[in-house]
Parts: structure tokens; C-alpha cells; sequence
């Protein structure tokens, strides 16, 4: 029972890193080209956040695709805890920078986290099925 509940809680934890690492590394990217603005910067243009919109999006598939390849047990299961998890976490972050950029932004986060953890952890089992 522990070592399934660890391995639960590893399988979650992977995926947060990627994702995290991920999305960070590419903003770190996009600032270093000059394509988004300097960190601590508002980045008001719409073009540019729905860039960072769809790197997040794949990546949060990515993430649900890790948890439920890693999941001990009910892949699926893990993979929606995680959106719903992840849906908390970006809802929490759009009350708290609400109004300081274009609020489409933090709300589609938001609205697509457990659609993309969902979708993710999907792809993984078909992936096991075929295997």
C-alpha cells in the first residue's frame, strides 16, 4: 500500500517537473530571442500569450501522458487528478493576476487543464494497449 502511494505521488511529481521545467525553459527561450518581453515585464500582446497558450496546452497533455504512463495503478485516474489539481492551481493564479494582462489568458489555462491531462493520459493507454 505505501509503495503504491509512493509511487502515485512520484508519478505526480514527474509530471508537475515537466511540465514546469518545460514551460519555464521555453519562456526562458522566447525572453533570451527577444520574441516576449524581459522577465518582470507585463506581457500585454495577445499573439505572444496565445504562443505561450499553446506550448502550455502541449505540455499539459505531455503531463498527463507522464502521470498515467507512471501511475501504479489506474492511469486515467491519476491523469484526471492531476488536471483537476492543475485546473485549481491555474484558476488560483487567474484570481490573483486578474486585470493585469488580457484575462483570456489565465482562464483558458484554467478551462483547459483537465482537458489536456485528460487527453494526455489518454494517449498513454492506447500507447500500453498497442504495446
Amino acid at each position: 500500500m505505501w509503495r503504491t502511494a509512493l509511487r502515485s505521488i512520484g508519478a505526480f511529481l514527474a509530471s508537475v517537473l515537466a511540465v514546469v521545467v518545460l514551460s519555464v525553459a521555453t519562456d526562458m527561450v522566447c525572453v533570451a530571442v527577444g520574441l516576449f518581453p524581459p522577465i518582470g515585464q507585463p506581457n500585454a500582446d495577445s499573439r505572444l500569450l496565445a504562443l505561450a497558450f499553446a506550448y502550455r496546452l502541449v505540455f499539459g497533455v505531455l503531463g498527463g501522458y507522464i502521470i498515467a504512463r507512471l501511475a501504479p495503478v489506474a492511469p486515467m485516474g491519476h491523469a484526471m487528478v492531476a488536471g483537476a489539481i492543475g485546473t485549481l492551481v491555474a484558476s488560483a493564479g487567474a484570481v490573483a493576476m486578474w486585470n493585469h494582462g488580457p484575462n483570456w489568458y489565465p482562464v483558458a489555462l484554467a478551462v483547459t487543464a483537465l482537458p489536456s491531462s485528460w487527453l494526455g493520459g489518454g494517449i498513454a493507454v492506447r500507447h500500453v494497449r498497442r504495446a
